[in-house]
């Protein structure tokens, strides 16, 4: 597959006779400082591709409706830099988002959707971030059939997954003319405020921070002549149910029940683990995202930033693989549980109080890392409606790829909705190619996975 782009512009916030008449958003140069969660979040774009069969709109009322959406959403069309004090913010200038038209020499067949799940050609669909100023670049490609691809790259420093989807929806409410809703809440200074006094319950040194210049897990010699594959895993509802059966064997009556998440998590990370081949006696660990709109009190649905923390379920390869799935969901289920208001609270109280300055501790959401090995990273796209976006064209969306700004990392998985809207779920599994036939050994068995016994003594 050759894509050639044919058009490449900055398109700027339409605020319509507001802007025809000088009105002040136009004019203004606003300065909104990153919050504590924003601070925490990886220094790195977000990146996906939603495929639309005919009739697609045309790239020109795709434009005119990503300006208008600007208009609600300032953020995407600024600039990350610094405000009075030297904190990092997002300068609200209108300096506008990267748009991108281009052409594919073939028609968008199964096959070519086949090579996007396991992300060959898929770098070539959304513009590249490679230096690039602007917080938001969106490319549009036209297929032969007339389909098309829209690929996407948004800073994950300015919002977070649930945050970035309420602005491609509202991309396609404008684009097909009706009302941006839900209404975006801009607010980042109120909103977060550390109570007086503060309270920090939690430590959130290892968590959210770590030591700056600490030994992260950015890969070994081992790897270096290793490439990362993804795999995408398709688990049918039926194999689901029988997955979340298996896990509540022996559970308590009272017993909350299983999620798919909690299990789907727990499933792929004894697989990932056996397909490493660890010694039994290392411990891994899951950092898992929690999204803090279900968790903290007085968070507006339409809040256009970050409110992201992350569990930490810890075990050993032994401990992990020869307990039953049910230990492994429980331990899961356990530690989120424990990520609740309070913990937020205390986050922002630990965050606000001048001991990571202090310290010098940075966040522990490193971009710099290549692998993640012996633990895994999981991040929940099931609660997001893809399919739901609507530019017009008379067709909701019927493939999406989560995308890696740079490279994919092994162990960093994405969970979400199938696309056959059955109750199914696809995930997407980066590993180094040499364990990837050993995942793909046990990825879809209900038995427990077992590595070398001689590993787990």
């Amino acid at each position: 597959m050759e894509i050639t782009v044919h058009s490449s512009k900055s398109v700027k916030p339409d605020y319509g006779d507001h802007n025809a008449n000088g009105g002040a958003h136009a004019a203004s140069a606003d300065v909104v400082p990153l919050t504590v969660f924003d601070k925490v979040s990886y220094d790195e774009y977000i990146t996906g591709v939603c495929a639309f069969r005919p009739p697609a709109p045309p790239n020109d009322v795709l434009e005119a409706g990503l300006a208008t959406a600007l208009a609600e959403y300032r953020e995407w069309a600024g600039r990350l830099g610094a405000d009075a004090a030297g904190n990092r913010a997002i300068m609200l200038a209108d300096a506008g988002a990267r748009y991108v038209e281009a052409t594919a020499d073939t028609e968008l067949s199964s096959s070519v959707l086949d090579e996007l799940t396991t992300g060959a050609n898929l770098l070539s669909l959304y513009p590249s971030c490679d230096g690039a100023e602007e917080l938001l670049l969106a490319q549009v490609t036209r297929f032969r059939c007339g389909a098309i691809v829209v690929g996407v790259s948004l800073h994950h420093k300015v919002a977070d997954g649930h945050a970035i989807w309420a602005f491609l929806f509202a991309w396609g409410q404008a684009t097909r003319g009706v009302a941006v809703d839900p209404v975006p809440v801009h607010d980042r200074a109120s909103l977060f405020a550390p109570r007086d006094p503060p309270r920090v319950e939690f430590d959130h040194r290892g968590n959210e921070f770590k030591p700056r210049g600490g030994e992260g897990s950015g890969g070994d010699g081992a790897h270096a002549v290793d490439e990362v594959v993804i795999h995408r895993v398709h688990f049918s509802r039926e194999w689901i149910s029988e997955l979340k059966s298996l896990a509540s064997e022996g559970a308590a009556a009272t017993a909350r029940p299983r999620t798919t998440l909690q299990c789907v998590a727990a499933h792929l990370w004894r697989c990932i683990t056996v397909a490493r081949g660890l010694d039994g006696h290392a411990t891994t660990r899951m950092r898992i995202a929690v999204n803090g709109r279900a968790r903290m009190k007085d968070v507006p649905a339409g809040y256009t930033g970050n409110v992201v923390l992350w569990a930490w379920p810890t075990t050993t390869a032994r401990e992990l693989l020869e307990q039953p799935i049910r230990a492994t969901v429980e331990l899961i289920s356990r530690v989120v549980a424990l990520v609740d208001d309070g913990y937020f609270r205390s986050f922002i109280d630990f965050a606000s109080s001048g001991a990571v300055e202090e310290e010098r501790l940075v966040p522990t959401a490193d971009s710099l890392e290549l692998t993640l090995s012996p633990n895994v990273e999981v991040d929940s796209l099931l609660g997001i409606p893809f399919y739901e976006m609507d530019f017009g064209g008379g067709s909701r969306p019927f493939f999406f790829v989560p995308g890696y700004s740079t490279v994919p990392v092994d162990g960093f998985v994405y969970i979400l909705q199938s696309f056959e809207g059955n109750g199914s779920v696809d995930a997407y599994v980066p590993l180094f190619g040499r364990a990837m036939d050993a995942f793909k050994k046990c990825c879809y068995s209900l038995m427990t996975p077992m590595a070398d016994d001689e590993r787990l003594v």
